[in-house]
């Protein structure tokens, strides 16, 4: 027997607009189920769940959720529409969404840059200065 792991996000009274709001900005993305209170999706292809608990509990960025990224293209379109009402930017790829949810937009090529004895340090110093990641600096660095 296969247990399949997917996360399950509280809201309080957001999940239905949250799963909409999620599957607008990915590609292959659905809701499958909702009963009001408990709403099921998928994000590319990726199970979530998200949950109507009430305002008891709160997102932080103790979780995030990884998207990795091969083009520039990509991470704009991620970051311009998570950031959109009211989502905040961070530093080095983070962001907060407009429900509190953490993501980080990460270029695939960066562990390749930073695995450079040689440029490590310059593209470590270019990254930090950045909210969203520009590849081109990266590369550049």
């Amino acid at each position: 027997m296969e247990n399949q792991i997917y996360p399950c996000l509280w809201f309080d009274g957001q999940a239905q607009e949250a799963s909409k709001f999620y599957c607008s900005i990915f590609k292959n993305s659905k809701i499958i189920a909702d009963n009001q209170m408990v709403i099921t999706f998928e994000l590319n292809g990726k199970k979530f769940m998200g949950l109507n608990g009430g305002p008891e509990f709160k997102f932080n960025e103790a979780v995030s959720f990884v998207i990795d990224c091969e083009t520039q293209e990509e991470i704009d379109h991620l970051w311009e529409n998570l950031t959109s009402d009211g989502g905040k930017e961070g530093n080095c790829g983070w962001l907060k969404d407009k429900f509190g949810v953490s993501w980080q937009v990460v270029p695939t090529i960066l562990p390749k840059l930073l695995s450079n004895p040689d440029r490590a340090k310059n593209v470590m110093d270019a990254y930090m200065k950045m909210k969203k990641f520009d590849i081109e600096k990266l590369k550049n660095a």
